[in-house]
């Protein structure tokens, strides 16, 4: 059996002083204009490359892109799991950007 760690001793303030207690966080409802203008940014960003990444694969454009001119990438670049994981990845960005419109509520001040 291993002995026990001794308890430290509670540090109480000497006599006649009170306890100073750690600074005090940043209003939480104030926020900077460029804290909400990246806020937008990101959601804009994010919504752009979603719906982008969501199009793309399924149109014509697909195979006249410079990637599929590619000798050794033609036959993944045609594979129908490959368009699908790509509009995957849009579907992430899309549900990142609504995430975060939805977040944009933290800006809201009552």
């Amino acid at each position: 059996m291993m002995p026990t760690e001794p308890e430290s001793p509670a540090i109480t303030p000497p006599a006649g002083q009170t306890a100073v207690s750690p600074p005090a966080a940043e209003d939480a409802g104030h926020w900077r204009w460029y804290q909400k203008m990246s806020a937008v940014l990101l959601i804009t960003f994010c919504l752009e490359i979603g719906i982008f990444l969501l199009i793309f694969p399924w149109t014509e454009y697909w195979d006249r892109n410079y990637f599929a001119t590619l000798i050794s990438w033609r036959p993944y670049w045609d594979n129908l799991y490959i368009r699908g994981a790509v509009t995957g990845l849009g579907l992430v960005n899309l549900y990142i950007s609504l995430s975060e419109l939805l977040r944009m509520r933290r800006f809201h001040k009552n």
